[in-house]
């Protein structure tokens, strides 16, 4: 799979100094550990040298910004669907372009049901 991924990843500008940058695919796996393991970016696990929390957001904005994960997700529905793996009768694709409204809606005013009588 990282195979796949590095290909879509894009290219870094020229070295400039200063610590050497973690690579791709160990911010990759810390992303995958965080969203996995369902835990904030800052207690990331140093000594898994991920690299910081703060280092894998920032790439994942990154890639997410360039369509990264968009990409991959074309490939990956082009490949299943060329083995036969996926059911398209049972795909479903919600494009509504109704608003979802906050809050609970407002009740009307009762209306009268009783007779009035004017003088």
């Amino acid at each position: 799979m990282w195979a796949l991924i590095e290909t879509l990843l894009p290219p870094w500008p020229e070295r400039s100094p200063g610590p050497k940058p973690v690579s791709d695919r160990l911010c990759l796996q810390g992303i995958l550990y965080v969203l996995y393991n369902d835990i904030a970016w800052q207690p990331l696990p140093l000594e898994l040298r991920f690299g910081s929390g703060q280092t894998c957001w920032r790439r994942l904005a990154r890639w997410q910004q360039t369509g990264v994960f968009n990409q991959l997700h074309r490939i990956l529905l082009a490949e299943l669907n060329a083995a036969g793996k996926l059911d398209w009768p049972r795909a479903c694709v919600d494009g509504s372009p109704i608003r979802a409204k906050k809050g609970v809606p407002t009740p009307s005013k009762p209306r009268c049901t009783t007779s009035r009588e004017f003088p």
